[in-house]
């Protein structure tokens, strides 16, 4: 059967949330970064446009690889060494720091995954096998600073947090964190001890902390619409990638 996805407006706007000039952005880093590069000296019979649409409608929609390969007209092996190629290839660049760092907020939550290959997983508390992801959003933009590489989902915020290697990237940002996050060097909320209720003003800044934290939530959940950050099948370190691009394309989304 003949593929009907093609890079074109009504493909790229229905099955990777991205307009066409998001996704010719998108495109033009693929590019730049060498994705049009031949494997193992052999062209690709795919032009690129379609490679990359192909890995965006991936991580939106979760589709198997045989599912994909009948929609673009190639082979479900050849999906997949398109997705392993390209996939890296659409990951967020690393931001730098920013020069007005004094006056940034940046918010740092953890979110689980559920993955299929349990290698890199751990029963978690969503009763699923799971990987614990560290993202950074700023308070301001709503856009993703970084995010950490999995780690299996028992592990707390804090040890994800100090194990990611993060906190070098925010020296001079202001950074809030929730309760897990004590002694990780950000702003956290005020904690009730026994026999020491909270004082006047702390609820106040509990409720403002909750109010201004729950930016990150909602930009985690807008990057689950990308259906690979619900059920990740991709083995090994496929996880990282996936969660890379989609911070890239859900940047690409607000920006322009």
């Amino acid at each position: 059967m003949a593929g009907v996805l093609r890079a074109e407006r009504v493909w790229v706007e229905t099955f990777t949330g991205l307009r066409v000039t998001q996704f010719a952005r998108l495109l033009k880093v693929v590019r730049e970064r060498g994705g049009n590069g031949s494997l193992r000296g052999r062209p690709w019979a795919v032009p690129l446009a379609e490679r990359v649409l192909m890995v965006a409608v991936y991580y939106r929609t979760n589709l198997t690889m045989r599912q994909l390969g009948r929609l673009f007209g190639v082979s479900s092996s050849t999906v997949c060494r398109v997705i392993q190629r390209l996939g890296p290839s659409l990951a967020l660049e690393p931001a730098a720091r920013p020069a007005d760092a004094a006056d940034r907020l940046w918010i740092v939550d953890g979110t689980l995954i559920p993955v299929r290959d349990r290698s890199v997983a751990a029963s978690s508390r969503n009763y699923r096998f799971s990987t614990n992801v560290q993202v950074i959003v700023d308070a301001e933009t709503r856009l993703v600073i970084a995010a950490a590489r999995p780690v299996p989902g028992t592990t707390t915020d804090a040890h994800a947090w100090r194990a990611s290697g993060l906190a070098r990237q925010c020296q001079g940002v202001t950074v809030l964190g929730d309760g897990a996050c004590l002694n990780c060097g950000m702003a956290v909320p005020h904690r009730k001890r026994p026999g020491r209720p909270l004082l006047p003003g702390e609820e106040d800044d509990n409720a403002e902390h909750r109010k201004v934290r729950a930016r990150v939530e909602h930009v985690i959940g807008r990057m689950k619409n990308y259906k690979i950050l619900r059920d990740c099948r991709q083995r090994g370190n496929g996880l990282h990638p996936a969660v890379q691009a989609v911070a890239h394309m859900h940047n690409l989304a607000l920006t322009s």
